[in-house]
């Protein structure tokens, strides 16, 4: 019998994007009915074992509080401070624990805390936020039949997943932080609400995986070039400052891309160059001052004084492919009764 993780964040999907643009709000009860779907198929193929994270909603405590659950949950042993952090110790320790799956609940920005927790367990990522691309929707109840047969030993983990990129964020060559999607910069000298919604901030976007069908700032760079998971390195493009071009009298982009940036918005982006990434290649950052944003998040600001490096490189955690797994265990006769029952 495996041991599953399950980090939910009741923070998902309630940033200031809901107030600027038409992004849904996923409430806590439809998360603790997302929660208790995955057990109920972690239960269905014998995986009882969870070991969870606490949280501020006490996501997790309320799904198992079923009469069809007969699970043996545990949670992290840690102060909970409500914060990223949290998020980055719980994947930290259960790595630690021997946890054979992790299910996360939330967005891009959780699944980065996740990831710079631990590197070595296998996810399956449920989206709750918005402009997501790492997370994928995915119903619950096929989630925890995945996870569950991936952390009982049933499926070949290389199989059924592929490895994720990461980048690298250097600040005059020390590593900083990591992003699993997108890295932007941003003119804006505060992080303040941290949610990135307003293009005319940006001036340069760095991604791992530009993706056609994506809201947010993969979506633009896919207008450009789709860069898949499955595809080697990343993307890197300029937006062009339209305002200071007219005020010089010279509006001359090298592309202007039609894309959504939020739920229900789509304007014309402006580029004024770009370009392919290799993995393991450290790309340079002109200096100046600006904001790094993380994920979609606002997270640290430099300097002109300091040098910016950005790196993509394909090190992240293993991500299951829950379509690709039931597909699979179906065709392994996992799903038959016959097998000892």
């Amino acid at each position: 019998m495996g041991l599953v993780g399950i980090i939910a964040n009741p923070a998902a999907s309630k940033d200031i994007r809901r107030l600027v643009a038409q992004g849904r709000v996923v409430p806590d009860w439809e998360k603790v009915n997302t929660v208790r779907r995955v057990m109920l198929g972690l239960q269905a193929v014998g995986e009882n074992q969870i070991l969870a994270m606490a949280d501020s909603s006490n996501l997790v405590r309320r799904a198992a509080d079923d009469p069809k659950l007969a699970i043996e949950l545990e949670f992290v042993d840690q102060p909970p401070f409500y914060s990223e952090g949290d998020t980055v110790r719980a994947a930290a320790v259960m790595a630690e624990a021997g946890v054979d799956c992790l299910v996360t609940l939330g967005g891009d920005g959780t699944n980065r805390a996740a990831v710079a927790g631990t590197r070595i367990l296998p996810m399956v990522a449920i989206s709750t936020g918005t402009n997501n691309v790492f997370p994928t929707m995915v119903e619950g109840t096929l989630a925890g039949l995945a996870a569950g047969l991936v952390a009982g030993g049933r499926l070949d983990l290389a199989e059924v997943s592929v490895s994720s990129k990461i980048m690298n964020v250097y600040v005059d060559g020390e590593l900083r932080d990591i992003a699993l999607i997108d890295v932007a910069l941003s003119k804006e000298r505060f992080v303040a609400s941290k949610a990135i919604w307003d293009m005319d901030t940006l001036f340069e976007v760095f991604l791992t995986r530009a993706e056609p069908a994506s809201i947010g700032l993969s979506s633009i760079g896919a207008r450009l070039e789709a860069v898949s998971l499955a595809d080697e390195g990343g993307l890197r493009y300029s937006i062009a400052d339209t305002e200071e071009s007219e005020e010089e009298g010279e509006v001359n982009p090298s592309r202007t891309v039609l894309a959504p940036i939020a739920p229900g918005v789509v304007p014309l982006v402006a580029i004024s160059s770009w370009q392919r990434m290799a993995d393991n290649q450290r790309y340079l950052v002109e200096k100046r001052d600006c904001i790094v944003a993380l994920d979609g998040e606002r997270a640290f600001s430099v300097n002109r004084t300091q040098q910016l490096e950005i790196e993509v490189r394909r090190d992240g955690p293993p991500i299951i492919d829950v379509d690709l797994a039931l597909k699979v265990a179906a065709a392994k006769g996992l799903f038959d009764l016959a097998q000892g029952d």
